[in-house]
């Protein structure tokens, strides 16, 4: 039995885990998600990455979701006592220097060009509500509710760097691919996974939360029983 918090991506909340968490619980783990700071205003990534470290109850398993991917590499960097292991879904892993803006736009394809709705201060960004339900909800029983949900996010966020990811590095890792992914496209998110010692495949697009959310409890459940702390 593992303690796991979930972590959203842009433009979302806690509220997509909904799913997930029962089946994490009925697998004996013990599951809860986090809204991140940044929801409809302008934050920082260190907000981010301190708002995870005050959720924390001791040893943790963090799971972070496409932009969610640098929160929880930012959280363990920072306290990464209390992080038992990170498992990364269709997320965008760090590297050293490099903001989410800029590993976004040196992957292989650019699906997301042409989504973005930037505020005139250019504090906060969206996605065109036309566009989402293809980008990251064509397989999903409930796209239309899901882009309903979606918020404007921090432009900062995207655009800050971690100088470091050691700390992150040396806990245990696990990447979840999604093989039908429309807005991280599959063959970057293997780039992002090399290295990463446990990876597993789901078919689906960029919200398997909501496509198929007993098979991504049952693949992240199978990750943390590998390094797993008990609550």
């Amino acid at each position: 039995m593992s303690e796991i918090l979930l972590i959203h991506g842009a433009c979302q909340g806690g509220w997509v885990w909904q799913q997930v968490i029962p089946g994490l619980a009925a697998l004996g783990h013990s599951a809860r998600a986090l809204d991140l700071p940044g929801r409809g205003a302008d934050t920082t990534l260190a907000a981010q990455a301190r708002a995870v470290v005050d959720a924390l109850r001791g040893q943790t398993i963090l799971v972070g979701h496409s932009a969610g991917g640098f929160a929880i590499t930012a959280a363990a960097q920072m306290r990464p006592d209390l992080v038992a292991g990170l498992i990364y879904v269709c997320a965008y892993v760090p590297k050293p220097g490099k903001s989410l803006a800029d590993m976004r736009r040196a992957g292989p394809r650019q699906p997301l060009a042409g989504s973005f709705v930037v505020a005139a201060d250019r504090r906060t960004f969206g996605f065109d509500p036309a566009l989402a339900p293809a980008l990251f909800f064509h397989d999903c029983p409930e796209a239309e509710a899901a882009t309903a949900r979606l918020c404007a996010d921090s432009v900062a966020v995207m655009e800050t760097a971690l100088p470091d990811t050691a700390c992150a590095e040396s806990l245990p890792r696990g990447y979840i691919l999604c093989t039908d992914d429309r807005a991280i496209p599959r063959e970057y998110q293997a780039v992002m996974a090399d290295g990463i010692a446990l990876t597993e495949h789901l078919p689906c697009g960029h919200s398997p939360f909501l496509a198929m959310p007993e098979r991504l409890a049952a693949s992240i459940a199978r990750m943390a029983g590998q390094w797993g702390v008990p609550v």
